[in-house]
C-alpha cells in the first residue's frame, strides 16, 4: 500500500459528538481533493470507549453526505502524539486534558486548537452540542465544515 502523506487526529472530550464529525468531514474532503490523508479521532475522557458517535452527529453528518456510523470512540493516549503529524483539540478544556495525558510527550508543534486554522490567536472552542437540541449539531457541523476547508487549503 502507498504511504499516507499525512496523519491527522481530531480530539474532543468523549469522542462521540465533535471529533467524529471533524474526522468524517476532513476525511471526506481529503478524498475529494485527491489527498492521501488518514484522519482519526479520539476523546480525552474515555467514557464512551467502543461506542459509535452520538445519534445526532450521525444524523447530521448523513444529511450532509458524510457517513460516520462505523466510527468507534477511543481514548486519547500519550503515544498518539508520536503517531500523528497534526493533532487538533476541539476546545481549550480538551487541550488541557491532552497536556495532562501526554505530559513530557506533548508537542506544541503538532498540537493546536482546531479553530486556530480559521481564527488564529483567538483561542476559540468548537461548542459541545452534547445534550443539546439537534440544531446545535447542525451549527457545529457548519463550524467544523468551514474550518476543514481551511485545513485542506493550508496542507493540501
Amino acid at each position: 500500500s502507498y504511504l499516507c502523506t499525512m496523519k491527522i487526529l481530531m480530539v474532543c472530550l468523549g469522542n462521540i459528538c465533535r471529533s467524529p464529525l471533524a474526522e468524517g468531514i476532513l476525511q471526506e474532503k481529503a478524498l475529494k481533493a485527491g489527498l492521501n490523508w488518514q484522519v482519526d479521532s479520539a476523546g480525552t475522557n474515555g467514557y464512551h470507549t467502543g461506542e459509535p458517535p452520538h445519534a445526532l452527529s450521525i444524523k447530521v453528518a448523513a444529511a450532509n453526505g458524510v457517513d460516520i456510523c462505523k466510527q468507534r470512540s477511543r481514548r486519547f493516549i500519550a503515544a498518539d502524539i508520536d503517531k500523528y503529524d497534526l493533532i487538533y483539540a476541539m476546545a481549550n478544556d480538551v487541550l488541557q486534558d491532552m497536556h495532562r495525558i501526554a505530559r513530557h510527550n506533548f508537542d506544541s508543534k503538532k498540537v493546536s486548537l482546531f479553530l486556530e486554522e480559521s481564527f488564529p490567536g483567538e483561542e476559540r472552542d468548537v461548542p459541545d452540542p452534547w445534550s443539546g437540541p439537534e440544531i446545535h449539531y447542525h451549527e457545529v457541523f457548519e463550524i467544523i465544515d468551514r474550518n476543514c476547508d481551511n485545513i485542506i487549503k493550508k496542507y493540501g
